[in-house]
């Protein structure tokens, strides 16, 4: 199938604007005929040296989905209760005041993302990885958690979530599943120096939104330094 380019095609910035997290879905199909338009597409995102590590897995498996949402569930209770404690979840700055090993074992405690409690019904899942062994991790000696590997990865998964709502459908992104790295790549037969990336969810959302809340340009850009006067264009 090669490149083509439909006149009904949303604008761009109207794509990059409207492209919201959905988790609520209707029974509604993604075809594999469009999953792979959108992947076709997606496939051009950039990526450290152009060494195109990445690796889609397109997950059918009710059993295998069901598994992975399981793998998330853990991650999602200690997210719930550093939330309430008033802490930004799973940041890697300051210590957590929360029993981490306590609330990741206490299944009484329901997940704040129902959808992961099982994803067999979701239409479409996606698990996003990298292959470590052509990516160029510049920040990997430096004393802090490292985040340039993602930018050889991310891009497409960002991609991906785009041609979704070009298309009509959504989703959403998270890395919850890479704190059970080891497990997902038994799972799904990866190598240990394949990391796993994001797991997508993506179907027709119930409700489509058209107007986001973020902040605004001068909020997050500033001119020659971190303390500089805010770019206002």
């Amino acid at each position: 199938m090669g490149w083509s380019w439909k006149y009904e095609d949303m604008e761009l910035y109207d794509v990059m604007r409207t492209t919201f997290a959905a988790r609520d879905f209707t029974d509604d199909e993604l075809p594999d005929e469009t999953l792979y338009r959108i992947l076709d597409n997606a496939r051009f995102a950039p990526s450290g040296g152009n060494r195109q590590g990445g690796r889609v897995i397109v997950v059918k498996n009710p059993e295998t989905k069901r598994t992975l949402g399981q793998l998330c569930l853990p991650q999602l209770r200690v997210y719930g209760e550093q939330r309430r404690s008033g802490e930004s979840p799973w940041q890697s700055v300051h210590p957590t005041a929360i029993d981490v090993d306590k609330i990741w074992n206490d299944e009484s405690i329901p997940a704040v993302i129902p959808m992961f409690e099982d994803l067999s019904q979701t239409p479409t899942v996606l698990v996003v990885a990298v292959d470590l062994g052509v990516v160029a991790s510049l920040d990997k000696d430096l004393d802090r958690v490292g985040i340039i590997s993602g930018g050889s990865i991310y891009p497409m998964a960002w991609n991906i979530l785009l041609g979704a709502r070009n298309e009509g459908f959504g989703g959403t992104l998270t890395t919850l599943i890479a704190a059970q790295e080891s497990k997902a790549q038994e799972l799904l037969g990866l190598e240990p120096h394949v990391a796993v990336a994001a797991l997508l969810t993506i179907g027709k959302p119930k409700k489509q939104l058209t107007k986001l809340t973020r902040k605004k340009v001068e909020e997050f850009t500033t001119v020659d330094r971190a303390d500089g006067p805010a770019f206002t264009g």
